[in-house]
């Protein structure tokens, strides 16, 4: 390769680098939550004690989020307290555990039919 060639290259990939905006990011799939939603309809306290790795877990979130349901997700690798209670005070080792109330109904792995059969229930 001449070197005006390699010059002209070299100016093309600067100045492609220097317009390219290195604060954008990739944004994956995820349900955002619509507040007009969310405001319309009362729910109980959730909380969700889980790990970021399990697919249950995920699919909890998802569900959650994806139906406008507000809920305090407790990470139990992160958050030694939240270790503490799932384990002493709902006497569990797996996640995940949903909470729902102030202890009124305690829901060990998530299964939507039966979250949303609670959930219909506490309601009445």
């Amino acid at each position: 390769m001449n070197r005006p060639v390699a010059i002209l290259l070299f100016l093309f990939i600067a100045f492609f680098t220097l317009t390219c905006r290195a604060d954008e990011t990739i944004v994956g799939p995820q349900s955002t939550v619509k507040p007009q939603t969310v405001q319309s309809k009362k729910y109980p306290q959730i909380v969700l004690y889980s790990v970021s790795w399990c697919p249950h877990c995920k699919e909890a979130k998802e569900y959650l989020t994806s139906h406008n349901i507000p809920f305090t997700n407790k990470d139990v690798e992160l958050d030694d307290n939240a270790m503490q209670e799932l384990t002493s005070k709902y006497k569990s080792t797996g996640v995940p555990v949903i909470v729902i109330g102030k202890d009124e109904k305690v829901i060990k792995g998530f299964d939507k039919e039966k979250f949303e059969k609670v959930l219909e229930e506490m309601s009445k």
